[in-house]
C-alpha cells in the first residue's frame, strides 16, 4: 500500500465518517503514524444528503477531501481503498490495493441500507446512503418528470409522478417534506404545462406513528406538517414487494410508481475477519466495552454505528445517528493519549444533545432533554445545528447562502441531470 515507514506506533482508522473524522482530527499532532482508509477520498455530513437528492444542494456543499481534514498531520495519510478483511493474528488489513499491518485498529464503517432480507426490493428500489446515491435519486426523479411532460398517456404519467418512500424515520420525513416543497413551490414553474395536481408523494411507515425514535409530539408535528405540504401518510404499513413499478404492501393498500425509495432502516457494515462471537447478528454491530474496545481485543476498537455499547442509560446500545459518533470518537482520542502516556483509559458516557428533523420551509421538530418544540424556532435550530458541524467554512458558508436563496425566492437552484440513472426495470420508451 506503500506507506512510509514509520518507528511510531500505527493506527489504522477504516471509515470516514463522523467517528472516524473525529478520532484523526483529534490525533493528528500526536507522536503517532495515522493511516484513514475509506472507499471514497470525502467525508460526506450524511443529515444533508436529502438535500442533495431535491437539488437544494449540490454535493460538494456537503462533502470535504480527507487529504484537507489530516494535512496539518505530519504523520497522516490517506488511501482509498476498499478493506476487504482483517487479521488480527497478524495484526493486518487486506484492501483491494494491498495489506497494511497495525498496532492499533478503529473500525468505524458505519451503516448500509437494511432490505430485511427482502431481495427483489434491494434490487429494484432506489436508497440514498452516500453520495452517489442521493445523485442517482435526484437524476431519476428529474428524468421521470420529463418523461412525463411528453408522454401522451395519462396512467404512465400518473405512474411517473407518483413518488413512494417507505419508512418514516428522520431520512423518509424530510425527503418526503422536500420532494412536496418542490411539488409546490418549484416544479409549477419548470413545468408549466404539467398538472401538479396529479402529482402524488406517499410516505408509508410500518409503526403506529412517524418518527419512532422521538417524542410522540415530534411524530404529532410532523405528521401534522406533512399533511399541510400534502404528503399521503400509510401508518401500520410494511411494504413487502417493488417490481415492474408496483409497490406492495401487507395490507390493501398498492401503488404505481416510478420512483421508489426506501429508507425503512440501516445496520452495521462489519468487516470479515473478527471473531463472530464480538458481532450481533440481528443488527450487524460490534459489541464494545465501555473504551470501545471490540469484545476479544485489546489493540482493536469500533465506533459510532457499527459499535454496540450498552450501558445504563442505554441498555439496547446508543442511538445510530452522529453525535454518538463524533463524541465516542473525541473520546477515544483522549483514551490513547491517555494510553500512550501509561494513564488509565476512562470509561465513555454518551451526552444525549437530543433529537430533530426538519419537514420543510419554517417546519421542523425537536427533542431537547426535556423540552418539545416545533415549527419556525424548530427549524432555525435545525439549520443552525447542521450548519456548525459542517466541516469546512467554504461549505458552511455555501450552504448558507443556497438556503438563504432558496428561502428567499422559493427555489433551488440544482435541478441538474449531470449525470443520467436509469433504473434497471426503466421504461426507455418514452426517452428521447
Amino acid at each position: 500500500m506503500n506507506i512510509p515507514f514509520s518507528n511510531l506506533p500505527r493506527l489504522v482508522i477504516i471509515g470516514g465518517g463522523f467517528a472516524g473524522v473525529a478520532l484523526a482530527r483529534n490525533l493528528i499532532k500526536e507522536n503517532l503514524q495515522i493511516v484513514v482508509l475509506d472507499r471514497h477520498n470525502y467525508h460526506t455530513f450524511q443529515p444533508l444528503l436529502y438535500q442533495v437528492s431535491i437539488a437544494g444542494l449540490e454535493p460538494d456543499s456537503i462533502a470535504y477531501p480527507f487529504r484537507k481534514i489530516i494535512k496539518k498531520g505530519k504523520n497522516s495519510y490517506f488511501r482509498m481503498a476498499e478493506v476487504q478483511s482483517i487479521d488480527p493474528d497478524k495484526t493486518q488489513v487486506h484492501t483491494n490495493i494491498g495489506s497494511i499491518s497495525y498496532d492499533y485498529l478503529v473500525i468505524a464503517t458505519g451503516t448500509r441500507t437494511n432490505f430485511f432480507g427482502n431481495e427483489v426490493i434491494e434490487r429494484n428500489a432506489m436508497r440514498m446512503k452516500n453520495l452517489p446515491q442521493a445523485l442517482n435519486l435526484r437524476s431519476l426523479m428529474l428524468e421521470n418528470l420529463e418523461q412525463a411532460v411528453i408522454t401522451t398517456d395519462p396512467e404512465k404519467r400518473k405512474e411517473l409522478m407518483t413518488f413512494v418512500l417507505a419508512g418514516g424515520g428522520p431520512t423518509g420525513v424530510e425527503l418526503s417534506g422536500g420532494i412536496a416543497e418542490l411539488k409546490n413551490h418549484v416544479l409549477p414553474r419548470d413545468y408549466p404545462d404539467m398538472d401538479f395536481d396529479e402529482m402524488e408523494i406517499h410516505l408509508i411507515e410500518g409503526a403506529e406513528r412517524l418518527l419512532p425514535p422521538m417524542s410522540e409530539h415530534a411524530s404529532k408535528k410532523a405528521e401534522e406538517f406533512l399533511n399541510e405540504l400534502g404528503v399521503i401518510i400509510h401508518l401500520k404499513t410494511q411494504v413487502t414487494n417493488y417490481e415492474k413499478k408496483l409497490v406492495s404492501t401487507n395490507t390493501d393498500l398498492s401503488l404505481r410508481s416510478a420512483t421508489f425509495i426506501w429508507s425503512a432502516g440501516v445496520t452495521g457494515a462489519p468487516v470479515e475477519g473478527i471473531q463472530a462471537s464480538s458481532l450481533i447478528d440481528k443488527i450487524n454491530r460490534y459489541k464494545v466495552n465501555r473504551y470501545n474496545q471490540i469484545e476479544g481485543y485489546t489493540n482493536i476498537y469500533a465506533l459510532g454505528d457499527i459499535a454496540y455499547m450498552e450501558t445504563e442509560d442505554f441498555p439496547r446500545g446508543h442511538p445510530m445517528v452522529a453525535q454518538p459518533a463524533i463524541q465516542q470518537g473525541k473520546h477515544l482520542a483522549k483514551n490513547l493519549k491517555r494510553h500512550f502516556n501509561n494513564k488509565a483509559m476512562k470509561p465513555f458516557t454518551y451526552f444525549d444533545k437530543g433529537a430533530m428533523a426538519t419537514v420543510g420551509r419554517n417546519k421542523a421538530v425537536v427533542d431537547m432533554g426535556k423540552l418539545r418544540f416545533g415549527g419556525f424556532i424548530a427549524w432555525f435550530v435545525w439549520m443552525f445545528i447542521h450548519l456548525w458541524f459542517l466541516v469546512g467554512f467554504r461549505n458552511r458558508l455555501v450552504t448558507f447562502f443556497n438556503w438563504t436563496y432558496n428561502y428567499i425566492n422559493y427555489d433551488k437552484a440544482a435541478r441538474l441531470i449531470v449525470r443520467p440513472f436509469k433504473n434497471k426495470e426503466a421504461d426507455t420508451t418514452q426517452r428521447v
